[in-house]
C-alpha cells in the first residue's frame, strides 16, 4: 500500500476526506499526503535511516480498519482478554483505543478535576475542533519526515488530555493501543497531551497487538506550560513481526520538568524518536530507556533535546540489552542553541551484548553553540562481566539464575527511575521472567 499501490494509499485517503472534518483538518490531511508523496519512503542512504532498513515490512498491503471491523472480526473475549494483559491498575484513567479507534466500553474515567479533559481525539474534533486545531498544526517537522506526514495525513483518532493551570492530577492516565483481528492492519494515532502552569500528570501509553504483521504509525504531542511536571511512560510490546514507527514531540516552557521512561521489548522492527525543545529557563528534563530487542528483532531508538534558552538542565540513560541476533540502534543529539549559556546536559548510552551475533550502533552526539556550557555525552558496549559470573557460580548459583541476575542489575537502575509501583512491578516482571529469580 504504502510503497508499491499507491492507488490503494491514495483511495483510503480519498474515503477518510471524504468524511465531514472541519475544513483546516482537510488542509492539513491534504498536506501531510502531499508531504509523504514527496518524501517517499526513507532508505538506508540518508543518514538518520543507515542501520534502520523498513523497505521490505513498508512494502505490505496494509489495511486501515475502522472499529466496526475491528469488533466484526474480532471477538469481545479477545479483546477483553488484551485489555487485561495491558491494564496495570483498576485505578488508572484509561482510554482504550482499538486499531487506531477509540472503544468506550473498555475504556474508564474516574472523578475528574474540574477543567480536565480526558477524551478521544475523533469525539472532540466533531464537537469542538477549534480546541485543537492550534496544537495539531503546530510543527511536528512532518514535512521533513515520511512517518510523521503520513500520520498527518491519516489524522482521525487517538488522545486528548488537557489539564488546567493549577490541577496536580492524583491518578494516571493509561493509553492503551491495541490492533487486532486483520494481521495486516495500520493505525496513525495522534495523542495530544497539554499540562498547564504548576500542573502535574502522569501518563502511560501501552503499545500491543495481535498477528505478525500489522503497522503502528503514533505521533504524541506534548506540551507543558510554565511549572509544569509530567512523567510520561512509554511501553512498547508489539508483536514480534509487527512494525512500529513513533515520534514523541515535547515542547516545555519555563520552570517546567518532563521525564520520559521508554521501555521496548516487541515488533520486528521499532523506531521511537523523542524530540524535546527546552523554550524557556530552569527546565529539567531527564530521557531514560531501555531497549530488548532478541531473535530477529531491530530497535532504533532516537532523541534531541534542543536546549534553546539558558540555564536549564537535561540527564540522558539508554541501555540495551541484546540477544540472539538482535539489532539495536541509538542516536542522540543535544542542540545547544547559541544563547543557551549555562546548560548542564548529561547523555549516556550504555549497551550489552549477551551474544556473539547481536549488533549495536550508537551515535552520542553534542553540537554547542554557546561557551559557557558543561555538556557530556558517551557510550559503552560489552558483555556480562566474566569475573562477576564466575563470583555468583563460586557461591552455588546456577549459571542460567547468574546471567539474569547480572542482566537485571545491568537494567535495574532505568527501571528504578520509575515512580509509579505498577508501573515498575510490570518491568520487573519482565526482567525476572523466571521464579526463580523473584527473591532478587
Amino acid at each position: 500500500m504504502i510503497a508499491t499501490e499507491k492507488e490503494t494509499f491514495q483511495e483510503q485517503h480519498v474515503a477518510l476526506q471524504s468524511q465531514f472534518s472541519p475544513a483546516w483538518l482537510v488542509e492539513l490531511r491534504q498536506s501531510g499526503l502531499d508531504a509523504f508523496t514527496r518524501l517517499g519512503l526513507p532508505t538506508k542512504r540518508l543518514e538518520d535511516w543507515r542501520f534502520t532498513n523498513v523497505t521490505a515490512l513498508a512494502k505490505r498491503s496494509y489495511e486501515l480498519a475502522s472499529l466496526g471491523h475491528s469488533k466484526d472480526a474480532t471477538s469481545s473475549d479477545v479483546i477483553n482478554a488484551f485489555v487485561h494483559e495491558a491494564t496495570l491498575d483498576e485505578e488508572f484513567h484509561r482510554l482504550v483505543f482499538i486499531n487506531g479507534c477509540y472503544c468506550d466500553q473498555w475504556s474508564q474515567t474516574h472523578d475528574l478535576p474540574a477543567g480536565v479533559t480526558i477524551d478521544n481525539l475523533a469525539s472532540v474534533i466533531d464537537d469542538r475542533p477549534d480546541t485543537v486545531q492550534s496544537q495539531l498544526e503546530s510543527n511536528v517537522h512532518f514535512d521533513e519526515s515520511a512517518f510523521a506526514a503520513l500520520n498527518t495525513a491519516f489524522i482521525n483518532d487517538g488522545a486528548v488530555i488537557d489539564i488546567p493551570d493549577g490541577v496536580v492530577m492524583d491518578r494516571p492516565v493509561h493509553l492503551v493501543f491495541l490492533s487486532i483481528g486483520n494481521s495486516q492492519v495500520v493505525s496513525h494515532p495522534r495523542n495530544l497531551i497539554r499540562v498547564g502552569k504548576h500542573s502535574k500528570a502522569d501518563v502511560i501509553e501501552t503499545y500491543l497487538g495481535q498477528g505478525d504483521a500489522y503497522f503502528t504509525n503514533a505521533i504524541t504531542q506534548v506540551s507543558l506550560e510554565d511549572s509544569a511536571k509530567v512523567d510520561h511512560h512509554k511501553l512498547q510490546h508489539e508483536q514480534v513481526g509487527a512494525l512500529h514507527i513513533a515520534l514523541t514531540s515535547v515542547d516545555q516552557r519555563s520552570n517546567s520538568n518532563f521525564r520520559s521512561h521508554y521501555f521496548s521489548t516487541g515488533a520486528s522492527l521499532a523506531r521511537n524518536e523523542l524530540n524535546c525543545v527546552l523554550d524557556g529557563e530552569e527546565i529539567e528534563t531527564t530521557l531514560n530507556g531501555l531497549y530488548m530487542p532478541t531473535g530477529d528483532q531491530l530497535m532504533d531508538c532516537r532523541t534531541r533535546i534542543d536546549h534553546a534558552k539558558p540555564h536549564c538542565n537535561s540527564h540522558e540513560l539508554y541501555k540495551g540489552i541484546l540477544d540472539d541476533k538482535g539489532k539495536g540502534v541509538f542516536n542522540g543529539k543535544i542542540f545547544v542553541h547559541q544563547g543557551a549559556q549555562k546548560t548542564d546536559a548529561k547523555q549516556s548510552n550504555q549497551a550489552l551484548l549477551l551474544s556473539d551475533d547481536a549488533v549495536v550502533n550508537t551515535k552520542p552526539q553534542l553540537e554547542i553553540y554557546a561557551d559557557d556550557v558543561r555538556c557530556t555525552h558517551g557510550a559503552t558496549i560489552g558483555e556480562l562481566d566474566e569475573s562477576a559470573m564466575y563470583y555468583l557460580r563460586s557461591r552455588g548459583i546456577p549459571t542460567e539464575r547468574a546471567r539474569k541476575i547480572l542482566i537485571y542489575a545491568f537494567a535495574n537502575d532505568v527501571v528504578q527511575g520509575v515512580e509509579i509501583p505498577a508501573v515498575r512491578q510490570h518491568l520487573e516482571s519482565i526482567l525476572l521472567a523466571e521464579r526463580a529469580l523473584t527473591d532478587v
